[in-house]
């Protein structure tokens, strides 16, 4: 009977030996299932963190490139006003020189208009000079005809006065 008893006890003994180790193995268990249950928060935490940095570098990568591209912008639209304004420019000077040119062309007119014009009396006084010459030569060719009449009338009235003396005698 004592050997059943210590029979009933070592099993006792041993069932309370296997709950022990199964209220081992299960707290095991349980404290495996905490740790893996933090690590798996801890992971999830940090893959959010980094997404959310990684998110972060994306917003501020996203507003470098519109900054660039606002700036590239800037930059063309400056260019094309430079080139605007220097063609403005350019049209101007030209409209300038245009200006200029036509300007001269109408002065060398008027010079040569006036040159003209000038030659022109010239001309003028070369043909009332040649009318004073013709009209002095024929003045004095009058003059010389007159002369030369009033000789010849002369001549004749001393021819005609030694006629009559001739005569008279």
């Amino acid at each position: 009977m004592e050997r059943e008893r210590e029979s009933a006890r070592e099993r006792e003994s041993e069932r309370e030996s296997v709950r022990e180790n199964e209220r081992g193995e299960k707290e095991h268990a349980q404290e495996s299932a905490r740790k893996r249950e933090r690590v798996e928060c801890e992971q999830e935490s940090a893959r959010k963190r980094e997404r959310e940095r990684e998110s972060a570098r994306e917003r501020a990568r996203e507003r470098a490139r519109a900054w660039h591209e606002r700036e590239r912008a800037r930059v063309r639209e400056r260019e094309r006003a430079r080139e605007s304004a220097q063609e403005r420019a350019t049209e101007c000077a030209s409209e300038i020189e245009s200006a200029r040119e036509r300007e001269s062309e109408k002065e060398r007119e008027r010079e040569r208009e006036s040159e003209s014009e000038r030659e022109r009396a010239r001309e003028r006084a070369r043909e009332r000079e040649r009318a004073s010459e013709k009209e002095r030569e024929s003045e004095s060719a009058r003059k010389r005809e007159s002369a030369r009449e009033s000789t010849r009338g002369s001549e004749r009235e001393r021819e005609g006065a030694r006629e009559s003396t001739r005569e008279s005698m």
